[in-house]
C-alpha cells in the first residue's frame, strides 16, 4: 500500500509535465515541425514563452488561457493534454501490477498523444507508433517469455490485417479509408496483448468511434459516407483497455 500510494504521489507530479510535452507532440508532429530543439513559442505572434509560462496547467489558469505578449487564445490542448495525463496516470497505478506499472504509465501517455492527434489532424506519428512494436514485444518477452509467439503473431496479423482492409477498401471505394498509421498502431496492439487480445481492441475502437460519430452528428448534424472517421483513437483506447483488464472471454 506505500508503495501504491507513492507510486500515486510521483505519478501525480510528474504527469503534468509529461502531458505538456504530449501537447507539443500533438500539435507539431503532424505539422512536420520540430519537437526537441525549437523553443516553446506562441503559434500566433512567435513570442518565447519563459519559465513561468511553461508551469503546467497553472500558467495557462494564471494567463487566462492567453498569450501574455499578444492576447491570442492558447489552445486548449496543453492544460486538456495535462490534466489528461495524470488521469491517465493514475488510472495506471492503481490497476495493475507494481511490476509493470510505470512502462503501463508510459504506455498510457503514448496512446493518449495519438489517440488526441488522431482525432485533430488524422495522423498517427511514426515516431509514436513504431516504437510501440518493439517495446511490446520485449514487456512481454520480460514478463511471460513463453507468449512470445502469440505476441510476434498478434504484431503481424495486426499489420497485414489492416493493410488488406484498406487494400480492399479502396477497391472497393475507390477512395483510400484507412491509413498506414492504422495498421501500425494495430501491429503495436498486437504486441502488446497478443492474438488474442486484437479481437477485444478492435471492439473498444469501434464502439469508441462508433461514440465520437455520435456526439459529432449531435453537433454538426447529419453525417455522410465520407465523414472521416479517427480510427487510431479508438485503437488506441482499445490498446489501453485491453492491456488494463484483458480481451474478453465470451462464456457459453
Amino acid at each position: 500500500m506505500t508503495t501504491l500510494i507513492s507510486d500515486a504521489l510521483i505519478a501525480a507530479i510528474i504527469a503534468p509535465f509529461i502531458g505538456s510535452f504530449l501537447s507539443v507532440l500533438v500539435l507539431r508532429l503532424p505539422k512536420g515541425e520540430d519537437v526537441i530543439v525549437t523553443r516553446s513559442r506562441c503559434r500566433s505572434c512567435g513570442h518565447i514563452l519563459g519559465a513561468w509560462e511553461l508551469i503546467p496547467i497553472v500558467s495557462w489558469l494564471v494567463q487566462a488561457g492567453r498569450c501574455r505578449a499578444c492576447g491570442s487564445a492558447v489552445s486548449p490542448v496543453y492544460p486538456g493534454m495535462e490534466i489528461a495525463s495524470i488521469v491517465v496516470a493514475l488510472w495506471a497505478v492503481s490497476t495493475v501490477d507494481a511490476e509493470v506499472r510505470w512502462i503501463t504509465v508510459a504506455l498510457g501517455w503514448v496512446l493518449l498523444a495519438l489517440a488526441v492527434m488522431d482525432a485533430r489532424d488524422f495522423f498517427l506519428a511514426d515516431e509514436l507508433t513504431l516504437p510501440l512494436v518493439p517495446l511490446g514485444l520485449a514487456v512481454c518477452w520480460l514478463l511471460s517469455p513463453e507468449q512470445i509467439y502469440l505476441h510476434v503473431s498478434g504484431a503481424i496479423l495486426g499489420l497485414a490485417s489492416m493493410i488488406a482492409l484498406a487494400w480492399g477498401y479502396k477497391t472497393v471505394r475507390g477512395r483510400d479509408g484507412l491509413g498506414l498509421g492504422d495498421a501500425k498502431l494495430f501491429a503495436a496492439a498486437g504486441a502488446w496483448t497478443g492474438l488474442e487480445g486484437l479481437g477485444t481492441v478492435l471492439l473498444y475502437a469501434v464502439l469508441v468511434n462508433l461514440l465520437m460519430l455520435a456526439v459529432s452528428r449531435s453537433n454538426a448534424g447529419e453525417l455522410g459516407a465520407t465523414t472521416p472517421v479517427p480510427l487510431g483513437t479508438g485503437l488506441a483506447a482499445g490498446i489501453w483497455l485491453t492491456w488494463l483488464y484483458g480481451p474478453l472471454v465470451l462464456a457459453f
